[in-house]
Order: C-alpha cells, then structure tokens, then sequence
C-alpha cells in the first residue's frame, strides 16, 4: 500500500524543486521562479467569508465586505476539503504571523501545491523556536484545485475564502491567487490585535539611520512598496504592521510587489530582490532566455513578484522599529486635483484615515472594473477590516495623540489635469515623489511655511527641496483654471458623502474638504 507523501518546513531550494519537477511553473532568466493563476488573477471578495458564530459575530462589521457563512456549512466544507487533500502529496509549513513575542499568531500551512508553499514560506515568518509561548495553532488549508459546488458548499462560485474565529482555521479552496493567502491572515489579525489595543495597519514602514520610524498607508498599486523601498533607509516591510505602545512590528516576513512596469531604474531594491527564491506571479515571461516582460498586460494587470526579506540588503533585521514620528496616506488621484504632499492636522489625519481616498486598479479585485476609478476605502485597507472603521480609526487617533506623530496626504496620482480617458493630466514622475518623502523624512516640513487651498481643505507647502515649483498647487498646473476648481469640487462633494456614513465628530467634519 502506497501513501501519500507529506513534505514538512521545506527550505526554498527544496519546494522549487518540487514545483519544477510537478509542473507548478518555470524559472526566470533571473532564477525567479514563475507561474500562472488562471480565471484568478486577483483578491475574489465576493468568494471571501466569515463563519457566522457567537463568540465573535457581535464584533464583526457584517456587510459586502464581511460576508456571513453558517459553521454548519464552514465545518462540512472544511472537512471536504480535508478528505480531498488527504489523498493528494501536499506541503506543510509551521510559520508565524506577527513579529512580536506577545502578538504573534503561531500558523501551521498545508497546501496542495509546492509553490504555494513557498510563497508561505517568503510571506509568513520563520521562526526558531516556532511557537515559543506555546499558543494554540491557527490552521490554514490551501487546496488550489479543489472546485467547490455553490449548490452544496453554500459557496459565491467554485472558489472560496474562509475565516473561522471560533476553530482558529483559515479555508481556501479553488483559489491559486497566492495573495488571498496573506490577506486572509492579515484579517485574522486585524480582528485579533485591537482587543489588545494593538492598531494593525495596511502599510508599508521604513526606519532611518537615526533610529525614525515612517509608515505608508494605501490601497494597492498607490506606491507602499516602492516608496518604502528606500535605498537611503532600513525596510521593515512593505504591506501589513502592527502598532503597539512602544513598537511598529511587521505582520509579515517577505514583501508581495506589483510589477506592472517594474524597471531598475525606478525600483532597484525590488528589481534586485527577483531573484532564485523569488516567485513572479501572473507576469509574461518569454523566449529562451525567459526574461519577464513587466511592460505586458496579458496575463494581467495585477502581476506580482513575491520575495523574503532576506532578499533586501538594507533592511531592519529585527523586522521591527520604534513608533511612527512620520505617517503618509497615499493616494493615486485619478482627477489629478490633490497636491502631491499636504500636512494634516490631528482631526484631518482622521478624516482622510476614515476615507481612504484613492484610486483602484481594476485587475487587482477579480470583478473590478477595467481602468483606473477613484474609490473610498477606510482605512486604506477596507477590504481586509472585520471590525467597524471607526475602531480602528479610534486607536490611530490614539496613537499619533500619544507619541506626537507628524501626518502628510501624498497624490502618487496625477497632475496638470485628469488621468481618466480624454484626460490632459500625466502621472507624478517617481523622483518627484520621493523627493517629497524625503522632505518628510528629514523633517524638512515640519513648521514650513504654506499655503491653503479652500475646497480641499488642504495645506500645502510652498517650498520642497527638489520639486519643480509648479507642481506644489495642483490648481497652477491645469492650463485652465475654472476646469480644475469645477473637478475640486465634484472630488470634495465624493469626500462629503462618503464620510457622512461614519458620524464623525464636528472637528473631523470640519478638518475635511467643504462645499
């Protein structure tokens, strides 16, 4: 009698192996190796649900994002799954999530494929000893093949996303997109650490030789990645961390980039991080010499490269730092009307944390529209978010009251006029917006003279060290000026309604953009 084989904590080398030797992909010309998702290219929310149960279901914020499913129809699922993987060579890999000795989550991850495994292995963390404090485990069963039946499974489709609080487990089914894997934990997280008045957050963090924190709040594709990615400061990571009284510690311990229109010369930290260990997702790849063309479309807008930490040599080692004396919200402003840095109050910081104000790039949720559209998501991570937005917009406040952190509200968007079809406007060129995170890093902006721009609310700075002067006011840049405030406008009446479904306070309110 035969059996199936299981493969337990395999190193990197090991599992690509694996993934060669079984089909699962190839290798790149820069020893990356790559693969396909098929239907799924990106997040599926609708196919993403919470177990309905009573230790929990009071707390969660149920809704579009936050999708109910009966622990009768999770528990019949789950063990469906189990039987089919039973059957099946699969992969196991005791991991953490959450860089923390008190806040971590001990995971164990068992998936159908190898190079799922290893995409676990790049984006959870390695730790030695594995679950110090003994915690009981979180459990994730990653089954890319399996296809689910609606009419039996109670399911959106043939693939699924489930998070059971009450079991401690983690189901995804029929979902070869390797980022539900991570969002999925990265939720789990965000229900967990604000009971321990722990902020988690949707951002990347970096950390300057003199020992100064920053984070980079924003949607995907807004710029996390590459604007933390500093050649001039140490990484912490580039997507998901936590807040504590004390600490910023990372959730993760690899990095998972956009790639659409990677070059070395505007993102050398991550053009040099694609490398054997690497894997690039859903990115063409072609010729003998299998180079990746990030230029081309066709399999997806939403191409990916997932990579370890180790990958980056300037990079915090502890995979954690002091509290945040800089946050940046980040916003691709697709009206091209938002300066590219503004300086925000106290109560301005909340309002535009409560917003989330950005632009989405279709590809990056399955069933988004095509093109780039401006969208509100609260707390730059909406998606992600079991619990109220103000519970966590409360504990940011929290924060930045307690440590005294400085907030800015960046445009990695457009200028000089639209960026939607038949628009005028062009993109902030990259070392635009690095000059003005630089300028926030160094401090250079704090108590800096400026200049206010009414509909928006704003304060802007009138001086930044390598920043052509005409693109500070957003309103200088359109060759005509009635068009823009006509844009100011309709942008400030799509912050007015939005922000009306959180009740703020007055002094929020008053610190957003006004008729």
């Amino acid at each position: 009698m035969t059996t199936t084989p299981t493969h337990t904590n395999l190193i990197a080398s090991k599992l690509i192996e694996l993934a060669l030797k079984r089909g699962e992909g190839q290798l790149s010309s820069t020893g990356a190796f790559t693969t396909t998702t098929g239907q799924r290219s990106g997040r599926s929310p609708e196919d993403r649900f919470i177990v309905e149960e009573p230790s929990s279901s009071h707390a969660i914020d149920w809704g579009s994002v936050n999708r109910p499913i009966g622990a009768d129809r999770f528990n019949a699922l789950w063990n469906r799954v189990s039987d089919y993987m039973a059957n099946r060579e699969r992969f196991v890999s005791y991991l953490h999530v959450g860089q923390d000795a008190d806040h971590y989550i001990p995971v164990n991850v068992t998936t159908e494929t190898a190079w799922h495994a290893l995409f676990a292995h790049n984006m959870f963390i390695q730790s030695e000893p594995y679950n110090p404090a003994a915690k009981p485990p979180w459990q994730i069963l990653h089954a890319a093949n399996f296809t689910c039946v609606p009419e039996r499974d109670g399911t959106h489709s043939d693939g699924v996303v489930i998070i059971s609080f009450a079991e401690r487990k983690v189901l995804l089914a029929g979902m070869r997109y390797a980022g539900e894997m991570k969002k999925a934990m990265f939720s789990v997280q965000n229900f967990l650490l604000p009971e321990q008045n722990i902020l988690p957050m949707h951002c990347a963090a970096n950390v300057g030789e003199d020992g100064a924190t920053t984070l980079f709040f924003g949607l995907s594709g807004t710029g996390k990645t590459t604007l933390s990615a500093d050649p001039e400061r140490f990484l912490i990571g580039d997507d998901e961390h936590g807040w504590a009284k004390g600490s910023v510690f990372n959730l993760e311990g690899g990095c998972y980039a956009k790639t659409i229109d990677l070059s070395r010369k505007n993102e050398p930290i991550i053009w040099d991080a694609i490398r054997f260990g690497a894997i690039i997702e859903n990115v063409a790849v072609g010729g003998e010499d299998r180079v990746a063309d990030y230029c081309d479309t066709s399999l997806s807008e939403n191409g990916r490269c997932s990579y370890s930490l180790s990958h980056i040599e300037k990079r915090c080692i502890e995979n954690r730092a002091g509290e945040p004396n800089n946050l940046i919200f980040l916003s691709c402003d697709v009206s091209g009307v938002l300066p590219p840095v503004s300086i925000l109050s106290k109560e301005a910081a909340a309002y535009h944390f409560l917003s989330g104000y950005t632009a989405r790039v279709g590809s990056t949720e399955l069933g988004a529209k095509a093109g780039i559209n401006p969208t509100f998501s609260s707390c730059f991570g909406a998606p992600f978010m079991p619990r109220s937005a103000t519970v966590y917009a409360e504990l940011l406040m929290q924060r930045i009251e307690e440590f005294d952190s400085k907030v800015y509200l960046v445009n990695t968007g457009w200028t000089g006029g639209s960026g939607g079809a038949g628009g005028t406007g062009s993109r902030f060129p990259i070392p635009v917006t690095r000059a003005v995170v630089t300028a926030i890093t160094n401090g250079s902006l704090e108590n800096c003279p400026t200049e206010h721009l009414d509909t928006l609310n704003l304060h802007i700075p009138l001086k930044i060290a390598g920043v052509d002067q005409s693109y500070l006011n957003p309103r200088n840049n359109w060759q005509d000026t009635a068009d823009y405030d006509r844009q100011a406008q309709k942008l400030a009446d799509l912050f007015i309604k939005n922000i009306a479904a959180f009740a703020p306070s007055q002094a929020i309110l008053e610190a957003g953009p006004q008729i």
